[in-house]
C-alpha cells in the first residue's frame, strides 16, 4: 500500500509539473501574438503627402510633395495616364475636368486627392489681348510679361525710355531705378493699346531705410508675417499659412515680389515660389520679414526677408 501511495504521489506531482509548463508556454505565446499585434497597428506608417492646391486653372501647376517617413520609391498617378516617380515636383494638366490624384508610397502605401481643373479665364482670347505678368519687382532684375491673345504684332513700351523696348508675345526687360510704371502693348488687332501697372521697387534701399527702427504696429506685422513663415519652413500646414498671408496682406495676390537675403546671399522671387522653396527647402530660419505697401492701396508689392540656415548655425 505504500508504494502505491507514494507512486501515486509521483505521478501527481509530474501532473502538476506538465500543466505549469504549458501555461507558461501558452503565456509566451500569447505575449508574442499581443507584441506583434501592437507593432503591425501602432507603427503601421502612415502617407504624409499633400497637393498645395484642389482647384486650378489650365495655366496653373498642381505642386504636390510628400514628406512620409522613410519612403524610398513614389507613383504619381494623376489621373489622366500621366505619371511621376519623384517625391515632391509639379504638373500641368492640358485638359479642364476632374481628376483623382493617387499617390503609392513604396510600392503599398496609398493616398488619393481629388482636383478640379478649370477652363483658364480669358477674355475672348481670339478678338481681345490681355497682358499677364507680375505687378511689382525689383531694379536690376529681369521681369517677364507675356501677351495672352493672338495678333501679328506686339510693341511693348515699359515707360522708362520713353519707346518701344521689345517685340513679340513675350516681353523680357530690366528696370534700372524704382518708381510705378505703366507698361504699354500695342498690337495690330486693335486701335487702342493694352496697359499693364507695374511697382518696381529697391529692396536695398527699403531694408537700410524701413526695416531698422519699425514701430510698434510695424512690429506686429513683422513678427506676425515672420511666425506664419516659419510655420511654413517648419512643416506647418501650407495652406492655412500661405493664404493667411495672401488674403491679410497682399489681396490675394501671389505673385508679390519677394526679396531674400540669406547667409549675405541677395535674390528674388515671387511669393508663391518663395514659399514653396521654405517647403522643400528645409532647416530655414526666418529672421525678419517686412512689407512694402503700395502707396495708392493697402496691399503688399514688395515683401524684404532676412534669413538664414539652421545647417550653419554651430
Amino acid at each position: 500500500m505504500a508504494d502505491t501511495t507514494t507512486n501515486g504521489k509521483s505521478v501527481s506531482s509530474n501532473s502538476q509539473g506538465y500543466i505549469f509548463l504549458y501555461i507558461f508556454i501558452a503565456i509566451l505565446v500569447l505575449a508574442a501574438i499581443i507584441f506583434f499585434f501592437k507593432s503591425s497597428v501602432f507603427d503601421k506608417r502612415n502617407v504624409d503627402a499633400r497637393i498645395l492646391k484642389d482647384e486650378l486653372y489650365l495655366n496653373e501647376d498642381l505642386v504636390f510633395t510628400d514628406n512620409t517617413k522613410n519612403a524610398k520609391k513614389w507613383l504619381w498617378e494623376f489621373g489622366n495616364g500621366a505619371k511621376s516617380n519623384t517625391q515632391n515636383g509639379s504638373y500641368r494638366y492640358l485638359k479642364s475636368g476632374s481628376y483623382i490624384v493617387r499617390l503609392t508610397v513604396d510600392g503599398e502605401l496609398r493616398e488619393q486627392f481629388p482636383v478640379n481643373i478649370r477652363d483658364t479665364v480669358s477674355m475672348a482670347v481670339d478678338t481681345v489681348v490681355s497682358i499677364n505678368g507680375p505687378t511689382s519687382g525689383v531694379v536690376n532684375e529681369e521681369v517677364r510679361l507675356e501677351a495672352e491673345g493672338k495678333a501679328g504684332l506686339y510693341e511693348w513700351a515699359f515707360g522708362e525710355t520713353g519707346r518701344v523696348d521689345v517685340k513679340g508675345r513675350t516681353a523680357l526687360y530690366t528696370f534700372h531705378a524704382p518708381g510705378e510704371y505703366m507698361v504699354k502693348l500695342t498690337t495690330d488687332r486693335g486701335h487702342r493699346p493694352v496697359y499693364h501697372k507695374i511697382f518696381i521697387t529697391d529692396p536695398n534701399a527699403v531694408i537700410d531705410t524701413e526695416l531698422v527702427l519699425p514701430g510698434e504696429g510695424e512690429r506686429k506685422v513683422i513678427d506676425d508675417i515672420r511666425a506664419r513663415l516659419q510655420a511654413i519652413a517648419n512643416g506647418a500646414d501650407f495652406n492655412s499659412n500661405y493664404y493667411y498671408l495672401t488674403r491679410k496682406y497682399m489681396c490675394n495676390s501671389e505673385k508679390v515680389t519677394v526679396a531674400v537675403e540669406q547667409d549675405n546671399v541677395k535674390k528674388s522671387s515671387d511669393f508663391y515660389s518663395y514659399c514653396m522653396g521654405l517647403t522643400f527647402g528645409g532647416e530655414i530660419v526666418v529672421d525678419e520679414a517686412q512689407l512694402t505697401i503700395s502707396p495708392t492701396s493697402n496691399c503688399a508689392i514688395l515683401v524684404n526677408i532676412k534669413q538664414h540656415s539652421a545647417k550653419t548655425v554651430k
